[in-house]
């Protein structure tokens, strides 16, 4: 048997602080010996039942009990619980060794596991879970942390209270507005709309605002060609209609082009895949792969749009309905911005009733009602004949972490299509929304009060 494994077993039994630290980092399966296994599922279920270490003798009960072994591999298990002596190991060595254990285990088995999917053995997982797989095994460690406590921590929360949070802003009043100033690192969020109405403008616009920021973005595309975004962008950023953007001579475009380049310290990069082929294993890959070849690193990253990603943890086509791979890729998208410590903007679709809806809500969320479980902003974008003939379109929130959803719920922004830009309109605009949660004036609200009065009077 395995030395190091033995030496877990036995200060399982002897160190109350080690198991209370290693217990809830080892599985059964790291161990390579069945009888191993099964012993250390007893003493992991005597500790989370009785919340103490069992005794050898108590062991020795306990493992009677046990299902699926012979009686041969009983004394075996007997054996070796009686073979265990009583020396305790030197703390910070055997957590270290422990971890190190841990590690190589967790390695070797998601290893094992890649191969058996990659030969096509597994009929539940597809190839395209093995970079997750993988990255799962690579990222096993032993977190000291265990929590906040409330009382004891209270210089911690204090501090936490009063740090400044990076953030991404808009060039859009009311955006900063619900977000407290812009959009924080390792967050997802979503804009819901129908076709047509304006996903894609919205994202290019917001990419558009970051790179005058001085900021690296990402624009993964799955619907359209890189060159297609890119026009839109060009559009923006030369402010030119798509017609005089065609019509413009080379030189002048790259004078155009480098007065911009003179204004900006950021870059942005345009990267195009195949409709529902990729999902956050390629994005995460192709951040890799930047990282290495362009020294470029993305303060914001855009996917235009969700709904036409792939999950990396359902085959594609498998027997797997709407909500769960929606919510698949929604909670593997989050993950990835967690773990490259940046917001993520992305889109979605609105259902068939949501499309011709002028007040869309949660519910029209197509597909999947998970996604707006997992987003941390979500807000429809909504579009009204009204709207188009006065260039402007409409924000309603649907959640929102960052503030207070009820307060400007609706609002609206100014809209020129022909250079895919957005624009902050007057505060007049603003007025005429119904339960927009906007601070009335008040001038305005005595004057009908008293026009009301008069009316009554007469």
């Amino acid at each position: 048997m395995n030395k190091v494994e033995t030496l877990i077993l036995k200060n399982l039994l002897l160190d109350e602080q080690y198991v209370r630290k290693t217990l809830p980092f080892i599985k059964a399966e790291y161990f390579a010996d069945f009888l191993q296994q099964r012993l250390y599922e007893v003493i992991s279920k005597y500790f989370t039942e009785y919340n103490a270490m069992p005794t050898k003798e108590a062991l020795e009960i306990e493992v009677e009990s046990l299902e699926g072994i012979s009686d041969d591999q009983h004394s075996n298990v007997v054996q070796v619980i009686r073979s265990l002596d009583n020396e305790k190991s030197d703390s910070d060595w055997i957590l270290d060794t422990t971890e190190k254990w841990c590690k190589e285990r967790a390695i070797y088995l998601a290893l094992m596991e890649s191969i058996k999917i990659a030969e096509g053995n597994d009929d539940k997982k597809a190839p395209s879970s093995i970079p997750t797989i993988l990255s799962d095994a690579l990222a096993v460690s032993f977190d000291n942390n265990i929590g906040h406590d409330y009382l004891q921590d209270y210089e911690e929360r204090y501090d936490f209270y009063h740090t400044t949070e990076e953030k991404i802003p808009f060039d859009l009043e009311f955006f900063n507005k619900i977000t407290k100033g812009g959009l924080p690192n390792k967050t997802l969020n979503i804009a819901l709309a129908g076709t047509g109405v304006g996903k894609s403008l919205f994202m290019c616009h917001v990419a558009s605002g970051a790179l005058l920021q001085n900021k690296n973005v990402l624009y993964v595309t799955l619907e359209m060609a890189e060159e297609r975004i890119a026009e839109r962008i060009d559009e923006n950023l030369l402010n030119l209609d798509n017609e005089s953007l065609n019509q413009l001579p080379k030189m002048m475009y790259e004078t155009k082009v480098q007065k911009l380049a003179a204004k900006t310290q950021g870059k942005l990069i345009i990267k195009e895949y195949p409709t529902a082929s990729a999902h956050a294993g390629h994005f995460r890959a192709l951040l890799n792969e930047l990282a290495l070849k362009k020294d470029f690193r993305p303060d914001i990253i855009f996917i235009d749009y969700l709904n036409i990603c792939a999950s990396s943890r359902y085959r594609a086509g498998g027997n797997v309905n709407s909500y769960s791979y929606i919510k698949s890729i929604a909670e593997e998208l989050r993950g990835l911005a967690v773990e490259a410590n940046v917001p993520i903007v992305s889109a979605t679709q609105t259902t068939r009733s949501g499309f011709a809806s002028s007040d869309v809500d949660l519910t029209d969320t197509s597909e999947s009602f998970g996604l707006p479980a997992t987003a941390d902003l979500m807000f429809a974008l909504i579009s009204t004949e009204e709207l188009e003939q006065m260039n402007q379109i409409m924000v309603k929130q649907l959640k929102n972490r960052y503030n207070d959803p009820t307060v400007n719920k609706r609002f609206v922004v100014g809209l020129d299509r022909s250079k895919m830009r957005l624009y902050d309109v007057e505060q007049s605009a603003q007025d005429s929304l119904t339960d927009s949660g906007q601070d009335a004036d008040i001038d305005s609200v005595k004057e009908d009060l008293s026009k009301k009065f008069a009316q009554l009077k007469v």
